[in-house]
């Protein structure tokens, strides 16, 4: 299985950015799918998470009311719509995997996840 994450960028306080995370793999549509970031001397971070049927979603506080996650199955992607980007966003942001099929809650623990995108760096500029 592999995922691989676009749509990184540099981007004044204020715009926006879609990243988007495009996975390989028959099953991709039974996966539970999430959004972390890491920004620079810190720990990996939890942003969005979406359950394998995209019914449910889960944010982060820091971001809740500015990104939102979403999938298209039939291209096997997820994408995570950030506006309002702050400078505190600025991170490396990494989409995962969980493998187990049709789970039935959204996914937000790190350890959780079995497959990993290389990461998009995402700069937001004051």
């Amino acid at each position: 299985v592999q995922l691989q994450a676009s749509g990184g960028g540099l981007v004044q306080a204020g715009g926006s950015l879609r990243l988007s995370c495009v996975g390989s793999g028959r099953t991709f549509g039974w996966w539970a799918m999430g959004w972390f970031r890491q920004a620079q001397g810190k720990e990996r971070e939890f942003v969005a998470a979406i359950k394998w049927n995209g019914d449910t979603t889960k944010y982060a506080d820091s971001v809740k009311g500015r990104f939102t996650i979403s999938r298209d199955d039939a291209k096997n992607t997820v994408y995570l719509q950030m506006s309002g980007l702050k400078p505190e966003d600025t991170a490396v942001y990494y989409c995962a995997a969980d493998r187990a099929r049709r789970r039935s809650t959204v996914v937000t623990g790190r350890h959780e996840y079995n497959y990993w995108g290389q990461g998009t760096l995402v700069t937001v500029s004051s």
